[in-house]
């Protein structure tokens, strides 16, 4: 005879009845957890592509996206009936908020740029904030059937598998293949299939189901409708802020190469930033490369460090004396675009492809830590510091190990910003290289797609004025060159402190200046 109460054996049943549920309860906290860190990311990508310094607007993004969070799950004690209905309708309204979060900002950022920060992080707010409302009503839905030790335990270690999946996924493939704006799309999609798992399983319990499912399927049909655009979406709004036709655009886990035709040519911009103009390069490049490889004398080995355009590359090898090139670029997207693309070869005189060329596609600073090879000239030609991971290229930790590379005889030149709009900026990178013991020789040219630009000698000996330049130069002559070197007044040096990884003044002196602008 049985020891089970009817009772005992109708609480088993029900049980089992409500497993299947938890269990889809708990996959569905897997993919809430992974979509509410997307948006997240896709939020600090966007707002470091636009504002700069990433370092600065991730730690915003996620302090204003935590803070959210908490305001949501405070707010989720007022839910006390129909919990899953609250959570049918927070789940769609986070897919069409959060999936459309990086089309709306592109967009913003073409049509309305000084409404991009409030509506940045008023967007983080709001989805964080709907984010935050998910996890308690789960929860609290899965209490009727989990002792609250197992409940907690399985719904945190979802939510943190779901959170390491797309944190791994998001720079590695995510980004890569199909874009931000498709990437949140996507994403919006999977919670919007949270939505319609949730409405399959409390059918029973929803009391306007039909107004449920419509409103599914018409969250479901304008994230796919985005989904089958979103290349018309950031096509429209790439071309209000570049203005000039997009020929090439590409996401890479490094950044955004965009490549523009217009009358000035092609131009190439990374993160929105402009690197160079088709009709002045040759004056930024000429002014980069000859005083240094021409005052040597006789270069043989050459590295050049960033500027995976191939255009310096293409000015150092005017020099017969040249045996080998080393280019380490960080981004392999950058050197495949310039060595294979024909538009983009045309350019740099396919310079890429020439077999003294060898390229390296790692971190420059790693690059200098690991190697032993010495080097006759090195030419630094890396994006401004506009955020610390930049920023520590411009250190004196990265100017010592440069000086290790170089050769007794050799000289290194850095791109060093404007010394007109950013001034103390030139002059921190003046006193950061004399910092560690190497003579600076500082000077400039005009390039009118930047304005005035500025250039660092480094080395051990003295520099001295080249006798001969190659031929064929449209910008350099021995004539002008000694006027490069002379600094009227408003440019002339001013104090400044040395740019150490552990502070990195320069990052906040740089944003500081070229902020002034702007503005």
């Amino acid at each position: 005879m049985s020891s089970s109460s009817p009772t005992s054996s109708s609480d088993s049943i029900e049980s089992a009845r409500a497993r299947p549920i938890d269990v889809a309860l708990l996959s569905s906290v897997f993919v809430i957890a992974a979509c509410g860190l997307l948006y997240e990311l896709a939020a600090g990508a966007l707002a470091s592509y636009v504002l700069g310094d990433s370092v600065l607007q991730f730690s915003t993004i996620i302090g204003t996206y935590l803070f959210a969070m908490g305001v949501g799950s405070w707010l989720s004690r007022y839910f006390e009936r129909q919990l899953p209905a609250h959570f049918l309708r927070i789940e769609l309204m986070v897919a069409l908020v959060g999936g459309s979060l990086p089309a709306i900002l592109f967009l913003s950022n073409a049509y309305v740029p000084g409404a991009f920060r409030v509506l940045l992080y008023g967007m983080v707010m709001l989805v964080g904030t709907l984010v935050g409302l998910e996890i308690p009503l789960v929860m609290r839905i899965l209490k009727r059937n989990v002792q609250l030790k197992d409940l907690v335990s399985q719904v945190l270690t979802f939510d943190y598998l779901g959170a390491l999946a797309v944190s791994l996924a998001f720079p590695l493939l995510l980004v890569p293949q199909l874009g931000l704006v498709r990437t949140g799309l996507l994403f919006g999609f999977m919670n919007a299939a949270v939505a319609v798992w949730a409405l399959w399983l409390f059918r029973h319990e929803l009391r306007r189901f039909r107004s449920h499912a419509v409103a599914c399927a018409l969250v479901i049909g304008a994230l796919l409708a985005g989904l089958v655009g979103a290349d018309h979406i950031t096509k429209f709004a790439e071309d209000k802020f570049y203005q000039d036709r997009i020929v090439l655009s590409s996401a890479t886990p490094y950044q955004r190469i965009v490549v523009t035709h217009g009358k000035p040519g092609y131009r190439l911009y990374l993160n929105g930033n402009l690197q160079f103009a088709e009709r002045d390069e040759y004056r930024y490049h000429e002014a980069l490369v000859h005083p240094v490889m021409a005052a040597h004398g006789a270069p043989k080995r050459v590295a050049v460090l960033g500027g995976g355009d191939g255009m310096a590359v293409r000015e150092v090898l005017k020099y017969p004396s040249v045996e080998s090139v080393v280019l380490v670029e960080l981004d392999p997207a950058m050197t495949q675009l310039f060595s294979q693309h024909p538009m983009l070869t045309k350019l740099n005189a396919d310079a890429l492809t020439d077999p003294r060329v060898k390229i390296v596609n790692t971190d420059a600073f790693q690059w200098l830590q690991a190697g032993t090879d010495m080097f006759d000239v090195v030419i630094v030609d890396f994006p401004d510091p506009t955020n610390f991971a930049i920023g520590k290229l411009f250190t004196n930790s990265f100017y010592a190990l440069l000086d290790q590379r170089l050769a007794a005889s050799g000289y290194a030149v850095i791109q060093t910003t404007s010394p007109l709009i950013a001034r103390k900026s030139f002059w921190t990178v003046v006193e950061t290289i004399e910092s560690v013991g190497l003579t600076a020789k500082p000077y400039h040219a005009h390039v009118p797609s930047f304005g005035e630009w500025g250039f660092v000698i480094a080395s051990r000996r003295p520099w001295r004025m080249p006798e001969k330049l190659p031929e064929n130069l449209r910008f350099l002559s021995l004539q002008s060159l000694p006027l490069m070197f002379d600094f009227p007044l408003d440019m002339a040096r001013v104090p400044a402190q040395v740019n150490r990884l552990s502070n990195q003044v320069l990052v906040h002196t740089y944003e500081q200046e070229w902020g002034e602008v702007a503005h």
